[in-house]
């Protein structure tokens, strides 16, 4: 798996033809209400940066920051060019662009509701259109909290900035709302002056490449778009996992929840995207208004579907062997309220109710304080007919899959089912797998450089219009109207765990499990498979499946004929004797019932879930098979089976399936 930055890029291959070049932005003075915020030093400068790096930049830019922050045009770029050394994406750090661009910074102190300031503005933005030549042309960007976006609206209007030459666009960030009703009054707020034409609500996840090159993919290769329908595809997951907790950010937090920062923005996007119809063009609106269409298709629940087909979960702390604190939990986070009903974790089905997806099963799920960082969507075909392979060694078949690798690893993956080379019809599991990072000679950005440059171009394909903000909080609402009224037994999922396993049941109802995005280095923790080459393990992955255990539950019964083996992802296994008394706990990386894979004979010890557990199973008869394809390997498991379980094994009867 070759890797490539985790932040988006805009990406031209190396053979396209260079009369492509994209043409700088349109000049603009760009006004920036919380210009002393985090948000401006961290994504929006070392996004103009990039820009200015690459030549999308217009000459005829300038920059006016504001904010209650207490500074001067000199101490602001000061702050600014200290600050671009920390969070600048560049390899190399080109002085003379940012000494170019800074010098188009400018700052004006004072507060949102201050109409003299706004009229203090006017004038200096004047001052600027006139000296970069800028043709009245003005970016507004709203880098403050929700609360102050309609009265930065009024006062824009009151001291008259929407007159004169050029265009003006407004840019809102996140969160626009909080529920539903919040949505529609801040809309009716910021258009009470303004057009939606004039609107631009951001959402930075759209700015990512693999997120825009759903539409590309879907839309430009027409193997693909005959089979997007309930037909053939199965099921759809979307998998939104961090890593991360919530990084001291509890008091914001603890008033959003996964729900609100994740789902019903980000993940609703991706979902619009990836199902909604052909629209006619690729003109702004006529993409928006296939996204309104599919988002508005989507079912709006009852408090008892809601209860049905939605999980919420919150992190525990993490403790070592001896139970002592090692991180704390959600509700021992830095200004959570330590009695928090706060979600960090939501799985739920979603059901599309339109000609193309009637019947198909969408999955979403995201949460903090998961055992990696990823973002994935699992597009699951439906099987092919066994029947055809009867009187064959194949027995069963596997579904076919198509992953969109949004982030880290940022590619497209195909998953199908090929025969092993030899004389009988056998098959196994294979994919193919594009890399952005193979393809494309690729810039690191924030995935603000793409939302600032189409804005200036008047591009809003990227931006959320007025309706689709509506139709995702219509189908949230239910949600936390649901979960507002409803106790929740929190915390109900370990940190660096795959989340409650209420999850995984919501799924398993449908006789269908989460794909879990498994990599070579999960693998090599294993003495079994440490020595393995990248072939075989990348057999042995595909081959895997999960398995989520609660406290208690008796995985392994002494005497039951063994056939797989169980690899500890998370969480804590006793291995018992005859009285049911310990003889060892096994923890992560660790594995067990290996000799089920190696020989199938009878358990010679059970093993119970000492906490909360996430496994992956390996079965014998996939084992049989990688290693049939791989005899090399054989030999190493022998001496394996031989050094560590004293067995002695043959390769030929490791490799046989009975």
């Amino acid at each position: 798996m070759s890797s490539t930055p985790d932040t988006p890029a805009l990406t031209r291959a190396g053979d396209a033809d260079a009369s492509d070049t994209a043409p700088p932005s349109q000049p603009c003075i760009m006004l920036v209400f919380g210009a002393s915020g985090d948000l401006t030093k961290r994504l929006l400068v070392p996004a103009l940066y990039n820009l200015a790096c690459d030549g999308l930049l217009s000459k005829h830019f300038a920059l006016l920051g504001t904010a209650t922050g207490d500074l001067t045009t000199e101490s602001f770029r000061a702050r600014m060019s200290e600050d671009i050394n920390a969070f600048h994406t560049r390899n190399e750090f080109d002085q003379e662009v940012w000494d170019d661009l800074v010098s188009r910074f400018h700052y004006l102190p004072g507060a949102f509701d201050d109409l003299d300031v706004f009229k203090a503005l006017q004038h200096k933005v004047r001052q600027l259109d006139q000296e970069y030549q800028a043709g009245g042309n003005i970016l507004f960007y709203f880098a403050t909290a929700p609360r102050f976006f309609g009265q930065i609206c009024d006062n824009l209007h009151k001291s008259g900035f929407k007159d004169g030459p050029g265009w003006k666009r407004i840019i809102v960030e996140k969160p626009f709302g909080t529920d539903l009703s919040s949505a529609l009054k801040l809309n009716a707020e910021v258009l009470s002056n303004w057009n939606e034409s004039q609107i631009y609500r951001v959402d930075h996840y759209l700015g990512k490449e693999t997120v825009q090159n759903l539409l590309a993919f879907r839309f430009s290769n027409g193997m693909f778009e005959p089979l997007w329908n309930k037909n053939y595809i199965d099921n759809i997951q979307f998998n939104v996992s961090e890593a991360v907790d919530v990084q001291g950010r509890g008091g914001y937090y603890d008033s959003s929840g996964v729900l609100r920062d994740m789902m019903q923005n980000h993940m609703f996007q991706m979902l619009a995207y990836l199902c909604m119809e052909v629209p006619v063009s690729f003109e702004p609106d006529a993409i928006r208004n296939e996204k309104a269409k599919l988002l508005q298709s989507v079912r709006n629940y009852t408090p008892e579907e809601v209860a049905r087909y939605v999980v919420r979960g919150q992190y525990g702390p993490s403790t070592d062997r001896t139970q002592n604190i090692l991180k704390p939990g959600y509700r021992q986070e830095d200004s959570v309220n330590p009695n928090s009903n706060t979600e960090t974790y939501a799985a739920a089905r979603f059901h599309i109710d339109n000609w193309r997806w009637e019947g198909v099963p969408i999955y979403l799920r995201s949460g903090k304080a998961l055992w990696k960082r990823g973002t994935e969507i699992i597009v699951e075909f439906k099987k092919a007919p066994e029947v055809i392979f009867r009187g064959t060694p194949v027995t069963s078949l596997g579904a076919n899959r198509l992953i969109f690798h949004i982030q880290p690893y940022q590619g497209i993956e195909v998953q199908f089912q090929a025969k092993v080379p030899g004389p009988r019809m056998r098959l196994q599991p294979v994919h193919m797998r594009f890399g952005y990072g193979d393809a494309f000679k690729a810039s690191r950005y924030t995935g603000y450089e793409v939302m600032i440059y189409a804005c200036s171009h008047g591009d809003a394909t990227l931006f959320s219009r007025g309706d689709l903000v509506e139709a995702a909080w219509r189908i949230a609402q239910p949600l936390l109207d649901y979960w507002a009224t409803t106790p929740a037994d929190f915390p109900n999922y370990a940190r660096n765990s795959w989340g409650p396993k209420a999850a995984a049941d919501l799924i398993a109802r449908d006789g269908r499990r989460w794909h879990e995005v498994v990599n070579e280095e999960v693998l090599r923790k294993v003495p079994l498979f440490k020595d393995g080459d990248m072939v075989f393990l990348e057999q042995v992955i595909m081959a895997l499946r999960s398995k989520q255990v609660d406290a208690g539950e008796m995985i392994i019964r002494k005497g039951d004929i063994g056939r797989e083996l169980y690899l500890v992802a998370r969480g804590e296994v006793e291995v018992l004797d005859d009285d049911g008394h310990v003889m060892g706990v096994l923890r992560d990386g660790d594995i067990f019932g290996e000799i089920g894979v190696l020989m199938c004979v009878q358990r010679t010890a059970s093993v119970r879930a000492k906490s909360g557990c996430d496994l992956f199973v390996l079965d014998k008869t996939d084992f049989s098979r990688i290693l049939r394809d791989n005899p090399h390997f054989a030999s190493a498991v022998e001496r394996v089976a031989v050094e560590r379980y004293s067995l002695s094994v043959s390769a030929s009867a490791l490799a046989s399936p009975t």
